[in-house]
């Protein structure tokens, strides 16, 4: 089994990432969440600021105890405050965006741990595949789940409803360079693993313990040259060779699942 020795480094300045504009009322950066597990994990997050709480007299029911009054609306007057199509449950839940989550502030959290499972996502830019993400990196006790600034999709409903509440407690750490930040986290001594159809040695095979970065690349172009030059081992999942490869989120899910058997 293989572990990267810790060493010292500076890391990068990181600016607040970009976020969605609201409909309906809020602030010019306020973002409508909604859904019955997006809106449960908002509400029991210290995190989050408040801004406007609605619901239907059914779904006001499944709401959990809060400060925030509850708005009772109809159906449809809640479709007209929500991008068209949004499976909202009956209620929705307006918020500012998230305190930002640096890289330096996870090198510290991974400090005080002899083992840490982080995904960098090179280029993800559905967010339903990166909620999906949230989902799983939660699920398995991933540390995070870094994504830069551009070519990866803002904080918004869509990517927090397909987290179902993950979104509130996985950080979601946004990094101007992800090549940047791949050599500030081998330096505080974590090991980069890229997935990658093409490479002869499965994730099992390669052995990785300790403190592990896991990076996924955008679906059909796969990680970026630079990324993939920057990581230590190229690693693949075991498949049969019927497909030539699996959605994102999925092989998120199994890479995760795998280094969480491993141990």
């Amino acid at each position: 089994m293989k572990n990267r020795d810790d060493r010292n480094s500076r890391h990068q300045p990181r600016r607040q990432g970009p976020v969605s504009h609201s409909r309906g009322g809020g602030g010019g950066s306020s973002i409508w969440l909604y859904g019955l597990h997006a809106v449960n994990a908002a509400l029991a997050n210290p995190d989050r600021q408040f801004r406007r709480l609605v619901a239907t007299n059914e779904a006001a029911k499944s709401l959990p105890a809060s400060k925030m009054a509850v708005e009772h609306l109809d159906r449809t007057d809640i479709d007209r405050l929500l991008p068209a199509g949004a499976v909202h449950q009956g209620v929705a839940l307006l918020v500012e965006p998230l305190p930002a989550t640096t890289i330096e502030d996870v090198i510290r959290t991974a400090d005080m741990a002899e083992r840490a499972m982080i995904l960098v996502l090179d280029q993800v830019t559905d967010p339903h595949n990166v909620g999906a993400i949230l989902r799983s990196a939660a699920a398995f006790g991933a540390m995070a789940v870094v994504a830069p600034d551009r070519h990866a999709p803002d904080e918004t409903g869509t990517l927090a409803k397909a987290a179902s509440g993950a979104l509130e407690r996985m950080p979601l750490v946004r990094v101007t360079n992800v090549v940047r930040a791949l050599e500030d986290l081998k330096k505080a001594g974590f090991w980069i693993a890229g997935l990658t159809a093409d490479s002869p040695k499965t994730l099992a095979e390669a052995g990785l313990s300790g403190k592990v970065v896991l990076v996924l690349g955008a679906e059909g172009e796969g990680m970026r040259r630079l990324t993939r030059e920057h990581c230590d081992h190229l690693v693949r999942l075991p498949m049969t060779g019927e497909m030539e490869s699996l959605n994102v989120s999925n092989a998120a899910a199994i890479a995760l699942y795998e280094m969480r058997r491993e141990g």
